[in-house]
């Protein structure tokens, strides 16, 4: 089990945030030092089979270094509260990263050939607007109104066919012909459902970020 060093004193952040303005570099060393146990108590969140532990405190050691050297006292909150916040955002980006390179490697799996005998793979058979639809959702930082607009939004055929579409629910990505062969449609009925839903979605989301 790895150890850390006791957390700083109030009094103790205190004057090493001094020594480190008049630019002390022991002192940011120890700020960084100091913390690796917040660093560590907020990696246990994200820790999973898949994700070494020791590889999330590094993750979260980079936001610890930004917020000592981007902390503002003047601001009112003390360090750790900025750090937590820092460690956070660069461990989020850091799953935010995993899913993409998820969703990248699923997208560029063969589904089929062509009449050439091609290979063709997922990503040739969606359009780029579909593309920028899907980022938007993926990128949505509240999954949670996600998954609320596509139940509250949307008629019953347009809520399978999105969650079809795109993935949701635990579902994996299918085309739009894969799809109305799933529900006995045409693909070009798939595509104005498709298109009118997520009409809907971004009304909803916009609606949500004007408030």
């Amino acid at each position: 089990m790895i150890s850390f060093p006791k957390p700083l004193t109030l009094e103790e952040e205190q004057e090493y945030l001094q020594k480190m303005k008049a630019g002390d570099k022991e002192a940011t060393d120890i700020l960084i030092e100091r913390n690796q146990r917040l660093v560590a108590h907020i990696a246990k969140k994200y820790y999973s089979e898949n994700r070494d532990h020791e590889d999330l405190i590094s993750i979260g050691t980079i936001g610890l270094i930004k917020a000592v050297q981007t902390y503002n006292p003047d601001k009112g909150n003390r360090l750790v509260t900025y750090a937590s916040k820092c460690i956070e955002n660069e461990l989020l980006m850091m799953l935010r990263g995993e899913k993409k390179r998820s969703r990248d490697v699923y997208l560029e799996e063969p589904i089929g050939t062509d009449k050439e005998g091609n290979s063709i793979n997922l990503i040739d058979v969606i359009v780029t607007d579909e593309m920028d639809a899907l980022e938007q959702l993926e990128h949505a930082e509240d999954l949670v109104r996600v998954k609320q607009y596509v139940k509250t939004e949307l008629s019953g055929r347009e809520r399978e066919v999105i969650e079809s579409r795109f993935g949701l629910n635990g579902r994996k990505p299918m085309t739009q012909m894969m799809v109305g062969e799933q529900l006995g449609i045409s693909r070009s009925y798939i595509s104005r459902i498709e298109k009118s839903a997520l009409e809907k979605l971004k009304k909803a989301f916009d609606n949500t970020y004007k408030k």
